[in-house]
């Protein structure tokens, strides 16, 4: 599987270059699901909507999980997002992985807000067994150098309890740029950083992440998962490895 974010498709900041770059690592890697966690604009606009549908059209893999950011919610850009990706939320059965994507956004505010309207249909959709995975656009943990700036979910406490109630395994999430991972119990919660724009943070560079899951032996009931950091260049580092 591969988890990218923040494409942030404009003419201010778009790396055509990194751009092609990643799409053809990500074809080598030939994931079986690929899941993007938002800000595909950065107004919301319909040139910048057609522009980053170009990108994601190049990645070659038929299972695609894809949210919007609180970018792509300005100007009410949401509405192309529904006219080219349709359900700003969806979920899918890939297997034996379940992977469940929601709207975080909130148009015209930055801050991500899942909504109790929503529990019950998070619950329900992962009543299932297997590896579960909840992808957002925004965190649900404090990630470190991102200042005083509110990056967590105004429901963040609640939504954390209901996917930990839920037997989630996995959270991919993107926003602040900031690649980084927490544990919470037996819960990964991983964010990516920008995968091909200029909009980086301190001394991380572009990445998206690629993420082996292997299925627990028949008399275990436990998931391996690797994942790895891959950046522009090609070059790999290995940021998790655990039995979950």
């Amino acid at each position: 599987m591969v988890h990218l974010s923040d494409i942030h498709f404009s003419e201010a900041y778009y790396m055509p270059e990194i751009a092609d770059s990643m799409i053809e690592n990500i074809n080598q890697n030939s994931p079986d699901i690929v899941v993007i966690t938002g800000d595909l604009t950065e107004n919301g606009l319909a040139a910048e909507y057609n522009g980053a549908k170009n990108f994601i059209d190049r990645i070659e893999c038929k299972n695609k999980v894809i949210v919007p950011g609180n970018h792509d919610s300005r100007n009410a850009g949401y509405l192309f997002f529904e006219d080219i990706f349709k359900a700003r939320s969806s979920f899918g059965h890939f297997g034996e992985l379940t992977v469940v994507g929601l709207d975080s956004s909130q148009p015209e505010l930055e801050e991500g807000h899942i909504g109790r309207e929503n529990y019950g249909w998070i619950e329900s959709t992962f009543s299932v067994s297997g590896f579960k995975v909840f992808a957002l656009h925004h965190h649900l943990i404090s990630i470190p150098r991102t200042g005083r700036g509110n990056n967590v979910l105004v429901d963040a406490g609640d939504v954390l309890e209901l996917l930990d109630r839920s037997g989630v395994n996995l959270v991919l999430c993107g926003h602040w740029h900031i690649p980084w991972v927490w544990r919470l119990n037996d819960m990964l919660v991983v964010s990516a950083g920008t995968v091909c724009s200029s909009k980086i943070r301190g001394k991380f560079s572009q990445c998206y992440n690629l993420i082996e899951i292997d299925a627990p032996e028949s008399d275990c009931t436990r998931w391996h998962l690797r994942i790895y950091r891959i950046f522009s260049g090609g070059e790999k580092e290995r940021v998790v490895d655990s039995i979950l």
